[in-house]
């Protein structure tokens, strides 16, 4: 490749780092260091061992006294953690960010004329494009949300899209997260830290801004307000402190200078939303919900719940008040009507899909599932409906009792489950105990869906930092690394 540099191993901090046939992010050979890492390349070599573990303390540091945690559901040792964040950037020229922003911003669109569609006239379902039969045995469609028109068409305003770089070098899209993506502020924070540890290096690369993400978030949600209110009032709504993204809940309500309320500060009257004040009740016109659907409305969904209000349900069904996201998203992520996307792009967009998805066997269909039953020790089987690295097999990595187990899984519940092929994802140098190790990732960029598109450019790297596992998910011992998009 033109532009990259070619030097000798330098024993010292990369002993331990060990190529194989998984596209390398920092390396295009043993030798060859790819342009957009020369700085940091050089910078490591300068700085030693001794000034990267200071740094790696004051990263630590940093993330201990501004209590960046997240929970572990189940961990008899203690649930809630400071997140684990790797030293070194992860490192994407602007030419490869762009297709993604292109490829994101395709998809987006696509699945939001989706969610319009199901919820209203379904074509795609009477031109059998996708199985009606996948849509409605889908958990997380809300039968509730049928003919519910929602703000400008907006039903997933805050996205996470996961995706993979395969050992050829082409991104592909992994997973859509539409109900309540999290981890944005990981990554807003992460980059914060890192500006203050690399000053120099992050001056000379030449990494595109992302602290523009919070006041971009708060014009999208102002966007979805309801007609005639010009100064709209707009809310995150959450669980609460215990639940596992609680710090991220009241980052970005800081951030966007907007309340942080729970169930209980809210009061539907008349078909309006209000929160309570000191001065008395305010109307409320936007709610940044973090609490999934079963919970957001005792009268119209679980009855026990008392993290919504009473009634909010009836308020937005009316307009009168914005969720976001909408009621019903989560049918867009279900994994098995994930293997559909590249379907509605064509069908609603008439365009080839910019990213791809990865191959995908639906386990409701006897000759796919026979397929994956027969060759589950290679594959990655997922439950549909699940998230968090949770209800999720990796066969090379499972023992055969395991495997047995998840052969059983699929064969009494076909339709809960899809299997993909063991990808080699991509992997990035990282600074563990002293030395630099390559850790395989994949990469979460949030996409904001509103009066426009728009995705800040990075995303929140995670990483495996157990040696050779593919689970980079916090709560299965996943950490992150910030991600730089350079300017050229």
């Amino acid at each position: 490749m033109t532009g990259a540099l070619q030097r000798e191993w330098p024993s010292a901090i990369f002993e331990r780092y060990q190529l194989d046939d998984a596209f390398d992010e920092m390396f295009e050979s043993k030798a060859i260091v790819r342009q957009q890492y020369h700085a940091l390349y050089e910078n490591l070599l300068e700085l030693g061992n001794d000034e990267m573990n200071r740094r790696k303390q004051a990263l630590d540091l940093s993330f201990l006294h501004q209590g960046i945690t997240f929970t572990v559901y189940g961990d008899e040792s203690g649930t809630e953690r400071i997140f684990p964040n790797d030293l070194l950037p992860r490192i994407l020229t602007r030419s490869e960010w762009e297709t993604i922003e292109r490829g994101l911003t395709q998809r987006i669109t696509a699945l939001n004329l989706f969610l319009e569609d199901v919820y209203h006239d379904g074509k795609i379902l009477k031109d059998r494009v996708v199985p009606s039969d996948t849509v409605y045995s889908c958990k997380h469609y809300r039968r509730q949300m049928r003919g519910v028109n929602v703000r400008r068409g907006c039903y997933a305003t805050v996205v996470g899209t996961d995706l993979v770089r395969l050992p050829d070098g082409r991104f592909v899209v992994l997973e859509d997260n539409l109900r309540v993506p999290s981890g944005v502020s990981y990554m807003l924070v992460s980059r914060q830290v890192m500006k203050k540890i690399f000053p120099a290096l992050y001056q000379r690369c030449g990494v595109q801004p992302i602290d523009h993400y919070a006041q971009a978030l708060h014009s999208t949600l102002r966007s979805l307000s309801p007609e005639g209110r010009d100064e709209p009032v707009v809310v995150l709504l959450s669980p609460g402190v215990y639940n596992s993204a609680y710090f991220e809940h009241a980052y970005l309500a800081r951030q966007m200078g907007i309340p942080l309320v729970e169930g209980r500060d809210l009061v539907v009257h008349d078909k309006f939303v209000y929160i309570r004040t000191t001065s008395g009740l305010r109307r409320i016109d936007v709610i940044y919900r973090r609490i999934d659907d079963d919970f957001i409305d005792p009268l119209a969904f679980r009855s026990d719940s008392v993290l919504g209000a009473a009634g909010l349900f009836q308020a937005a069904r009316e307009g009168n008040v914005t969720l976001a996201n909408a009621l019903g998203t989560g049918v867009a992520d279900d994994k098995a009507i994930y293997a559909y996307v590249p379907k509605m792009i064509r069908y609603y967009l008439n365009e080839d899909p910019i990213l791809d998805n990865v191959e995908t066997f639906l386990c409701d269909d006897p000759v796919q599932r026979q397929h994956v039953v027969e060759n589950i020790e290679q594959m990655v089987v997922k439950a549909v409906g699940e998230s968090g690295g949770y209800g999720m097999l990796v066969g090379p990595h499972s023992t055969a009792a395991q495997c047995e187990e998840f052969r059983q899984r699929v064969q009494a519940d076909p339709r809960n489950y899809i299997a993909q092929p063991t990808l080699k994802l991509s992997r990035a140098p990282c600074f563990i105990d002293g030395r630099i190790e390559a850790r395989h990732v994949d990469l979460r960029p949030y996409v904001l869906f509103g009066e426009k598109v728009t995705i800040v450019p990075g995303g929140l790297t995670r990483v495996a930092l157990t040696p050779g596992s593919l689970v980079v998910n916090s709560s299965q011992g996943g950490g992150s690394k910030d991600t730089w998009v350079l300017t050229e």
